[in-house]
């Protein structure tokens, strides 16, 4: 097959690009950076893919299917999605398991009631909030008159350069256990239930729908049916790196989210962590024939840490903000000389010592 893949260098996008070559299909793949393919079957192309001329460029010859990785505006995504479904055999959207309302009751099935569909909030339904926002986009999809579309659903997933705390990426809460300082984290994210994936296993997922009639005009969520406590993903954590550095971290806890938190991540925070989310896989077991069983949740966590610290630990973008209000939280300190820059240095001093948000 000839596929294409927008935005197929990352975490996700990268391993589904591999399986989809290592089945000897063309995969042509758009980044941002200058990269040679040492795969015959890779292709990379570079450019930008928010860009409609590049990708009409693109577009001049037909492809078996589109991949798209990519975070839109609303006309954008309007614009974008129309010209992939008229020039491939299937447009694999990847939209998010955070579209679903709350289901305390029951396991979450592609069919249970979006955030979109029930929610009475209208200050929520006035933001174009990361749940929405998706759940909008599949409505232009099944709208648009075309039936070639496939919407895929992850939830929470995790690689060994990417392990989440409830809401914290590791540049929030593995940085700071490696540097002695204290996790804080949310009693109340604590208790709940959620479902962590290992993201090979929603790769090979993804990869195996393409192409397959059967996944036309569908939605999929492709989880784990495992489910576990937050706390005792953090328990996981907390063993993992007390193996590794002989010294176990401190816990902060906070009784509800951080403050601050409140209001950068307000529904994220309301909408989905504070949910016990358990999903049913059954719709993606029937519709994909890899049969490679997924990951155990506790066994991949441990993994992916422990690569992670045996590698070379790469972090990205630190908040100094963010850094603050944890440390004022938990007690620590950050020195002024570690801190890169004298904004971040400003930053850092107003939000530890002086504004309490």
């Amino acid at each position: 097959m000839e596929i294409l893949v927008l935005g197929g260098t990352g975490a996700m996008g990268a391993p589904v690009v591999q399986i989809l070559a290592d089945r000897n299909n063309h995969v042509v793949v758009t980044t941002r950076q200058n990269k040679k393919s040492q795969n015959k079957y890779i292709q990379f192309v570079r450019g930008d893919a928010h860009d409609l001329n590049f990708v009409k460029g693109l577009l001049v010859k037909p492809y078996d299917a589109v991949i798209d990785f990519m975070i839109y505006t609303p006309d954008e995504f309007i614009t974008f999605s129309k010209l992939y479904m008229e020039k491939s055999r299937q447009y694999v959207f990847l939209s998010s398991a955070r579209v679903y309302a709350d289901s305390p009751k029951a396991r979450i099935t592609e069919d249970t009631p979006r955030l979109l569909d029930v929610t009475k909030d209208e200050r929520y339904l006035a933001t174009n909030e990361y749940a929405l926002a998706k759940a909008r986009e599949e409505n232009v999809l099944t709208e648009s008159g075309f039936n070639n579309f496939t919407i895929i659903r992850p939830y929470i997933t995790y690689y060994n350069n990417r392990l989440q705390l409830g809401i914290f990426e590791k540049e929030i809460w593995l940085q700071r256990a490696l540097e002695g300082k204290k996790i804080a984290f949310s009693r109340n994210i604590a208790s709940k239930y959620t479902t962590l994936t290992y993201g090979y296993d929603v790769a090979l997922r993804i990869a195996d729908l393409v192409g397959k009639d059967c996944a036309l005009g569908k939605a999929y969520h492709i989880t784990t049916e495992e489910c576990i406590k937050w706390e005792d993903v953090l328990e996981c954590y907390l063993d993992v790196l007390e193996q590794h550095t002989g010294k176990r971290p401190e816990v902060c806890w906070t009784e509800k989210s951080d403050p601050h938190l409140e209001k950068t991540n307000y529904y994220q925070i309301h909408c989905d962590r504070e949910y016990d989310r358990r999903f049913s896989n059954a719709k993606i077991q029937v519709d994909s024939s890899e049969q490679q069983a997924f990951m155990e949740t506790k066994q991949g966590l441990e993994k992916c840490l422990m690569e992670f610290l045996n590698g070379e630990r790469r972090f990205q973008f630190r908040d100094w903000k963010e850094e603050a209000v944890l440390d004022r939280i938990s007690g620590d300190k950050s020195r002024l000389k570690e801190i890169p820059g004298i904004k971040n240095k400003v930053k850092y001093v107003v939000y530890r010592y002086i504004f309490n948000v």
